[in-house]
């Protein structure tokens, strides 16, 4: 007797759970993006990913909650919506908010300086440790004192017992 409304009270708590999470999603301001093709999904989540907020600095604006980052998000699901390439998308939010929200910053004149310090200093280091150890060769192998001469020769000279 007790089994036909257990069915119907399952449903019934279970529709519950689904309203009750789409409102507490709505009321939060959570932005629900629906993509028919997991690809394109994947996608939007490593673009909104590698771009940075320009509001919050080192956040990237799939983490924000800034309202730039929110338009950034909209612009970057229209343009997969319109099937641009991602190189493309990047181009467009890069002309639109500048090179600052690319994580990764492009091989450019004015960005030489930017990728180029650090294989500099890289290469410095490496110049520096192989100076150090040959120093240190040179200073193990320094001249012998005339005491310590007399003694090895009197040790390589020595007969050796037949």
């Amino acid at each position: 007797m007790i089994r036909p409304f257990l069915g119907l009270a399952t449903a019934l708590a279970m529709a519950l759970m689904l309203l009750g999470n789409s409102s507490v999603a709505m009321a939060a301001g959570i932005e629900i993006r629906e993509f028919d093709d997991p690809v394109m999904e994947q996608r939007y989540r490593d673009l909104t990913g590698s771009m940075r907020c320009p509001l919050c600095e080192n956040q990237a604006i799939d983490d924000s909650d800034a309202p730039i980052s929110a338009d950034m998000r909209q612009r970057v699901y229209v343009l997969l919506q319109d099937g641009r390439a991602d190189i493309e998308i990047v181009d467009h939010m890069v002309q639109r908010f500048g090179e600052y929200i690319l994580y990764n910053p492009r091989l450019e004149n004015r960005t030489y300086l930017l990728w180029g310090t650090p294989i500099a200093l890289t290469l410095a280091g490496l110049l520096l440790v192989v100076l150090m150890v040959r120093s240190r060769r040179n200073a193990a192998a320094r001249a012998l004192s005339p005491e310590e001469r007399a003694r090895l020769n009197d040790l390589i000279n020595r007969k050796r017992p037949k």
